[in-house]
């Protein structure tokens, strides 16, 4: 996928924020301020999934309502959903995983998409197909960041934004990968803040979410400055030795 986002600053869906959130949305109500509050804690890509009905109207609202906002549709595993999240002014598509009819029909959309891989023979095949970036679904249950760092020599080409049992904890663990270019996560959008309605601490989330490639090019500098300039180590002064007695030394006195 490398077609640019419509309208977008950036050239690529992994390259628009360091989180994209994973939104479930059960109340159409609650679609445009939590919207808002991601975008204004710093996290401009958001990923409705189609896991409720009122997926396609949140969606619709959002791109009505949040110009600011670039709305993806997730969750898509049909070429009907693609031709749905389109009309319902979806941005980008994310899919868990792909098959032949699907990937024809989200290069047909027009729009970019991420189809999801678990697999390096999964990721091999879209490579063939000329498609570069890829959801990595279930992160953490198919191998996590060292399975990523495996993949990154032999096929460098291949981008991810790993998806799936990621958190605040180990984000920055995925984002200091050099074949990663975003995470999805949910934590920034915890259904008890949802339910809440508690805009504020959804978007104070999201901003401590928005900072996390900060961290992570801290550590980087940190780690690069440490391997530059080893610290030199405190040699104690050895203790002088009393050479063993030969026989002449041992007749002399």
């Amino acid at each position: 996928m490398t077609s640019p986002l419509p309208s977008a600053s950036a050239a690529s869906v992994l390259d628009l924020a360091p989180v994209v959130p994973v939104v479930v949305v059960a109340d159409v109500a609650d679609a445009v301020p939590l919207a808002r509050a991601l975008v204004a804690g710093g996290l401009p890509a958001i990923e409705v999934t189609l896991r409720t009905p009122a997926a396609l109207d949140a969606i619709r609202e959002i791109t009505g309502a949040v110009p600011e906002a670039v709305v993806g549709a997730g969750t898509v595993i049909t070429p009907d959903q693609v031709t749905a999240c389109r009309a319902a002014g979806a941005r980008f598509l994310v899919s868990p995983g792909w098959t032949d009819a699907l990937l024809t029909a989200m290069r047909a959309s027009g729009l970019p998409f991420l189809p999801g891989v678990s697999t390096t023979s999964e990721v091999v095949a879209l490579l063939e197909r000329g498609v570069r970036e890829m959801k990595f679904f279930p992160a953490q249950a198919a191998g996590g960041t060292a399975y990523l760092r495996s993949l990154a020599g032999p096929l460098p080409q291949a981008r991810f934004c790993p998806t799936g049992g990621i958190g605040p904890g180990n984000a920055p663990e995925y984002l200091a990968l050099p074949n990663v270019g975003c995470v999805g996560g949910s934590w920034m959008v915890p259904s008890d803040a949802v339910a809440a309605r508690d805009w504020a601490r959804v978007e104070e989330l999201a901003r401590s979410a928005s900072r996390l490639t900060a961290q992570v090019g801290r550590a980087a500098e940190e780690a690069h400055d440490a391997a530059a300039h080893p610290r030199e180590q405190k040699v104690s002064p050895r203790k002088p030795t009393t050479p063993p007695l030969t026989r002449a030394d041992a007749t002399c006195c």
